[in-house]
């Protein structure tokens, strides 16, 4: 009881409103509920009686008068929050998560009233979002700094970071972020082919600002016309969908030949004549989905970037890189135990993004032979084919192994635990094995393996044996061939497709991507379960 009344700045005799709350609470009177942490912000600070803008304007404007009520006997240490000088409860609040402010609000009203201060959310709006604006410049329009947390960042927060719209087969990659203050959603594109190093293009998919009228605005950034009235609902946890209603603004002037000219040329770098006999009817298919799409409406799943871990061959990440004709596609690499795999983000009519495209064996390393015999498309094939088989004879001896053990008493099971402790120590030196290898060695394509880039690196550190996912249109008769992947360096590598005879390059895109963090491996894994199962 002491404890609350030195928090609420009561004493016994006038009673505790904590107390009194908790008490209507468990007759089933109207009393409030505690609030949770997702509280809006946008209670914090409310009231506008004449007597809340006098004491704000006493706490922002010079040295604050304490209020009589507030002011303690001199010479004796304040035994209250309320004791304390407002210029010194902004600090303590400003530093409190903005969510948990709502709550602190309905301690007093004195509490309320420092709340009102927009010092405080402008250091919220700074630490939690990053905005690093003057927003002292929104006083022209009356946009406070809690304006701008509750209805704009606080609303939206929900929507920041990665995603993967629902484009057919073809994917994309969607970024969200504060920007200034605006949140914009930038949807990333590859290079154009096959400049698999130059940097991502992207352009902006629609944002989100405050105007005058202190809500919320949502435009479409989509087509040649400027920003247009869109919207956003979020249907779900990480699921949002946008709609355009002006779609009249995505259409040209010269019509849909001239719509069609402009997307190749600045989707694929390439002009009409350049690929008249280069998969025609795929692109108008391709054209004709993705922009009915965003002429309607348009869903997103979030998306996480891979968790890395010390053990790791490379840096796990996005990668950008070349698949046959098909362009430049978006791959997520990640790290399972003794695998790693390759995930689409973008994908194409043959293999829909969210397919895992490749997939390495890390125990089956491969010794790559002389650079001369390398030349020589059947000796890396023997070489491969080989491995193929060993991999094929030890998943059969585990399955074997595994039926003894299911079937045998909890003694024969014991000695099955010894088994698999000497499988761990082979594991282990197998390890050891690769860390010995050469730093680098020189590296060539065979002859007859296509390549779309020629300027791939002649040297490499170390190969393994793979599969790669094809099929043919419509993701039929998909089959895991094999392949070998080469490690190039810390953000390069390629990937040798035997069956197709041919190679595809990637490079890391170094993009700086906020909020795409998985809060763990198993939201990481199954973020890469949903997104395949969307695929089939």
């Amino acid at each position: 009881m002491a404890v609350c009344a030195r928090l609420c700045g009561v004493g016994p005799a006038r009673g505790c409103r904590r107390r009194g709350a908790a008490r209507e609470q468990r007759r089933g009177g109207a009393g409030d509920s505690e609030p949770d942490t997702d509280t809006d912000p946008e209670e914090a600070g409310g009231g506008g009686a004449a007597e809340d803008e006098e004491a704000a304007e006493r706490i922002e404007g010079g040295r604050p008068v304490p209020h009589p009520a507030e002011a303690s006997p001199a010479g004796r240490a304040p035994l209250s929050l309320l004791e304390l000088p407002p210029e010194l409860l902004v600090q303590i609040f400003g530093s409190l998560p903005g969510t948990d402010l709502p709550s602190l609000a309905r301690v007093c009203t004195t509490f309320r009233r420092i709340l009102r201060t927009d010092t405080i959310w402008r250091r919220r709006c700074r630490e939690e979002y990053g905005v690093c604006e003057n927003l002292r410049k929104l006083e022209i329009t009356g946009v406070s700094c809690r304006d701008v947390y509750a209805k704009l960042l606080h609303r939206y927060r929900h929507i920041l970071g990665l995603w993967q719209p629902d484009i057919g087969p073809y994917g994309g990659l969607l970024n969200v972020v504060v920007d200034g203050l605006f949140i914009i959603g930038w949807m990333y594109l590859p290079p154009h082919d096959p400049h698999v190093d130059d940097p991502m293009r992207f352009k902006p998919l629609f944002r989100i600002h405050l105007m005058e009228r202190k809500c919320a605005t949502v435009e479409c950034m989509y087509g040649h016309k400027g920003p247009h009235n869109g919207h956003i609902q979020i249907v779900k946890k990480d699921e949002f969908s946008t709609k355009c209603n002006q779609t009249d603004h995505h259409r040209m002037s010269g019509g849909r030949q001239e719509e069609f000219r402009t997307w190749l040329r600045e989707e694929w770098g390439r002009t009409l004549e350049d690929i008249f006999h280069e998969h025609m009817q795929e692109l108008i298919l391709m054209k004709f989905i993705y922009t009915s799409q965003y002429d309607n409406c348009l869903t997103y799943r979030r998306i996480y970037l891979p968790p890395s871990s010390p053990d790791d061959l490379i840096k796990p990440g996005l990668f950008k890189g070349t698949y046959g004709s098909h362009g430049l596609e978006i791959v997520m690499l990640s790290f399972h135990g003794k695998k790693a795999k390759g995930t689409k983000i973008t994908g194409d009519p043959n293999i829909p993004a969210g397919q895992q495209t490749v997939e390495i064996d890390l125990a089956h390393p491969l010794q790559l032979p002389d650079i001369e015999n390398l030349r020589d498309f059947s000796e890396l094939s023997r070489i491969v084919l080989e491995v193929q088989e060993q991999v094929r004879r030890e998943e059969q001896e585990q399955e074997h192994r595994q039926e003894e053990e299911d079937a045998s008493q909890p003694a024969a099971k014991a000695l099955g635990g010894e088994g698999a402790e000497g499988e761990d120590t082979a594991a282990g030196a197998e390890g050891t094995t690769q860390d010995k290898a050469p730093p680098s060695q020189p590296f060539v394509l065979p002859m007859g393996v296509i390549s779309r880039n020629e300027d791939y690196p002649r040297t490499c550190r170390i190969c393994y044996y793979g599969t790669g996912l094809i099929a043919g249109h419509g993701f039929t008769s998909p089959e895991r061939t094999p392949g070998v992947f080469v490690l190039f360096d810390d953000d390069r590598f390629g990937f040798i497709w035997l069956e197709l005879k041919s190679f595809s390059l990637y490079s890391r895109i170094k993009v700086a991507f906020q909020n795409a963090e998985a809060p763990s491996r198993e939201a990481f894994d199954e973020m890469l379960k949903n997104i395949q199962s969307l695929a089939t």
